[in-house]
């Protein structure tokens, strides 16, 4: 199941992740992953959360454009080499990895990476049918994050 990951923009410089992060805090909306990837002048925050609706609205409240896109999170073995299974079922097809970012999990024996593919709708029945568990949206973002 594809998951909503909010980005945002924000410079890079001190300080600049402390609103975003307290006004999720302060809306009692819970940050389950994220990634931060920088430039000289700016980074870009990706975060997965607990509800991504009030989250955006908290964000774009205060200013900030919220970018929404689908992401896949997958579970690999953890392990030596247990990404290699889900990289070598991609590589014999046309969908492309854009990035990727690991998820803190308490599965026992299992890494949980998520991931934003060209084509996620390829990618998944790909993953599924190799036997990949793609993980349903609800584990990741918990009961909160329902609809």
């Amino acid at each position: 199941m594809k998951i909503q990951q909010l980005s945002l923009f924000l410079e890079n410089k001190p300080g600049c992740l402390l609103e975003p992060c307290s006004l999720l805090a302060s809306g009692g909306v819970n940050i389950r992953a994220l990634t931060l990837a920088d430039t000289q002048q700016f980074g870009i925050l990706r975060m997965i959360v607990s509800d991504w609706k009030k989250a955006a609205a908290l964000l774009e409240e205060k200013g900030y454009v919220v970018n929404l896109t689908e992401v896949l999170a997958v579970e690999v073995p953890d392990k030596p080499g247990g990404l290699l299974h889900l990289l070598e079922t991609i590589e014999t097809s046309a969908v492309n990895i854009e990035y990727m970012y690991a998820f803190s999990s308490v599965r026992q024996g299992k890494a949980v990476l998520l991931f934003r593919f060209s084509d996620p709708d390829e990618a998944m029945a790909r993953l599924q049918a190799a036997g990949i568990n793609v993980l349903q949206g609800i584990e990741i973002v918990g009961p909160e994050g329902r609809p």
